[in-house]
């Protein structure tokens, strides 16, 4: 018998070769799949590095909550970017974005540049890992 729990909210576009989260029992870690500006029929919404982060950042936190995790239990995430003097460009209102959906309290972080993710349309992707009691 596993003991891990495979998590895939109605909410999200359906997942193909991945689960959206992955909570270790007895609930204490979550594993967050990378999670990109894809709405729930499965296409990329926003055309910019902000609109996007803004909306991969909304399906993780969808995926973590799904688990049982909320956005202060996030304790590392890591942002790939296609472009990351674009991103860096865009900090402050990235930040911004983060601040409204998830306040003050950081993560452990890294940026990493990509040539391009698995949905080609996508400027930044976010995984991350989660820790709840």
């Amino acid at each position: 018998m596993s003991e891990l729990e495979r998590i895939n909210p109605a909410q999200l576009s359906p997942p193909t070769g991945f689960s959206h989260a992955v909570r270790a029992a007895p609930g204490t870690l979550v594993l967050l799949a990378g999670q990109t500006a894809l709405d729930g029929a499965g296409r990329i919404v926003g055309t910019g590095v902000v609109e996007q982060f803004e909306q991969a950042l909304t399906n993780l936190l969808a995926a973590a909550e799904a688990a049982g995790a909320g956005p202060g239990d996030l304790g590392k995430l890591t942002v790939y970017a296609v472009d990351v003097a674009d991103y860096r460009s865009n900090a402050a209102a990235i930040g911004r974005v983060w601040k409204q959906l998830v306040g003050t309290d950081y993560p452990a972080m890294a940026v990493i540049g990509t040539t391009r993710l698995w949905d080609e349309a996508a400027l930044v992707e976010i995984e991350g890992i989660a820790v709840v009691s």
